[in-house]
């Protein structure tokens, strides 16, 4: 099954300002724009839009010379995304999986699962049904394949109609192929029949893009060939429960129970390194009544002892009658939060212990040399920078830390040659090859020179320039190029990969 959404944005802005179709500024001609190197382009456009001339594609400025009432907002394509994508899951209520067809439509494998509505035209009727109560004007279609399903429900007209009647455009083809059938005469699916096959073959035999080989997608069509589609995937919601033994009345009993679920959620939490915004607390009571609580917090949190406190407060009303048999907790709501080290101190005074005590036992039982810790010493190269000191050995006197550029969080135990492609022998790294991985730099800041020691470097030693860069999928890394052209203490520089970053 094929379901296209033609004014997917449109109904999401409509929706956002809380109006009905037609009414308020909806009734008036509006447009949603987008930024283009030759100036702001019309994304979609509402009816009121249509009917005055305004249609996607257009310039704003030859818009607004046919409707200069024209009032214009700023398209979000990852917004419509995220809704297409919660869309997909919520049409799984029709089949096992659904896919996205970007940029406003879904397919949904209903393969066994129409007699369960009743029938195709039934099931369709409550596809679009549903989807109109939600606020959204869909098209629909059902058929044996998912290109066939697709090329009635945009170009089908809702009635049934032979596949070979429908335009090429039917076939999920890019503009450039489109124009070229059409100046061949070829403007039905049909008419492809009628040329033979090898021909078309000799003709887009450079394509190996679907979209761009008519061969592909008419076999697509009729199914000779399997269409890979990628199903959408609901994301595992946290969740935890107690099953009762004996139901309980009591609330200093619920109280104990809300605390081992909150600790339970926080130990999932902290392993997926996520935080609760809501949580979700159900209660199933002997009778089969189900009493449920909402808490949110501002922050992304699994303290659970914050978390138990605070839904404490929302349990005072609480009638548990014959008592309260399961207890469910849920996060519909979750963040990213980074694990975080606690605090040695805070830790010692929840514990009753000290890192240091803790340091004394381990050199007790594994000798005082078996325990190390690292000791900074007044060096500017990364590597010299700390060394490591037995834990009982005293600390020495220093000058004081000395002023660095931030130093990344892991160090590679010795620094690892690359090759590097730049603009100019002194120019910044634009491209990086590392343990055969090729990494395109997206950003890149320094250098940070550090000169060599001089007092105990020979003078061949050549200086580095230190860079910190990040490629193209958002990883960053510290590297460093050892000499400059024509310094005289060796041939051309070399670039080496020390540290990444967090």
């Amino acid at each position: 099954m094929a379901i296209w959404c033609p004014a997917l944005a449109i109904d999401r802005w409509r929706l956002g300002e809380g109006l009905r179709r037609g009414e308020g500024a909806d009734a008036e001609p509006f447009a949603l724009i987008t930024e283009t190197a030759h100036g702001p382009r019309i994304a979609a456009a509402n009816p009121a839009g249509r009917d005055a001339g305004v249609h996607p594609g257009m310039m704003l400025a030859d818009a607004r010379a046919l409707c200069p009432a024209l009032a214009v907002a700023v398209a979000d394509p990852a917004g419509d995304l995220a809704l297409l994508e919660r869309l997909a899951l919520w049409a799984q209520r029709w089949g096992p999986w659904s896919a996205l067809d970007p940029p406003d439509g879904l397919i949904v494998d209903v393969t066994g699962a129409a007699h369960l509505f009743g029938g195709e035209a039934a099931m369709l009727d409550d596809v679009r049904c549903r989807l109109v109560a939600r606020g959204f004007a869909a098209r629909t279609a059902i058929a044996p394949t998912a290109g066939a399903a697709w090329a009635l429900a945009h170009y089908g007209g809702g009635r049934e109609i032979a596949l070979e009647h429908l335009p090429v455009a039917a076939l999920r083809l890019d503009g450039a192929t489109e124009l070229v059938l059409r100046r061949l005469g070829l403007k039905r699916i049909g008419d492809l029949s009628g040329v033979a096959r090898d021909a078309l073959a000799r003709r887009f035999r450079s394509t190996r893009a679907p979209a761009a080989n008519p061969l592909v997608r008419l076999d697509q069509l009729l199914g000779r060939v399997p269409e890979p589609i990628l199903p959408v995937l609901a994301e595992p919601l946290p969740l935890v429960q107690r099953r009762l033994m004996e139901p309980i009345r009591h609330r200093s009993l619920l109280d104990q129970v809300l605390a081992d679920l909150c600790v339970d959620m926080a130990r999932l939490l902290e392993g997926q390194a996520k935080g609760g915004r809501r949580f979700d607390l159900a209660l199933w009571k002997v009778d089969g009544e189900v009493l449920s609580r909402r808490l949110e917090l501002a922050a992304a949190s699994r303290d659970a002892a914050h978390i138990a406190g605070l839904f404490t407060r929302k349990l005072d009303d609480i009638d548990a009658g014959f008592g309260i048999e399961l207890a469910r907790l849920s996060v519909p709501w979750s963040e990213p939060l980074p694990l975080a080290q606690r605090d040695f101190e805070a830790a010692a005074e929840a514990h009753g212990t000290s890192l240091a005590a803790f340091v004394d036992r381990l050199a007790a039982r594994l000798g005082p040399q078996a325990v190390r810790r690292p000791q900074p010493r007044a060096s500017h190269l990364p590597e010299r920078a700390q060394r490591w000191v037995g834990a009982l050995e005293a600390e020495r006197n220093t000058q004081g830390e000395l002023a660095l550029h931030a130093r990344p969080l892991k160090l590679l135990d010795r620094a690892e040659p690359i090759a590097v492609l730049y603009a100019s022998p002194d120019g910044l790294p634009r491209r990086f090859r590392w343990r055969g991985e090729v990494h395109e730099v997206a950003r890149a800041e320094g250098p940070e020179r550090i000169a060599p020691e001089w007092w105990r470097e020979r003078s061949t030693t050549r200086l580095r320039d230190y860079y910190r860069v990040e490629d193209d999928a958002g990883r960053r890394y510290w590297i460093y190029r050892a000499g400059l052209a024509g310094d005289g203490r060796g041939g051309v520089p070399e670039w080496f990969l020390q540290g990444l970053y967090a």
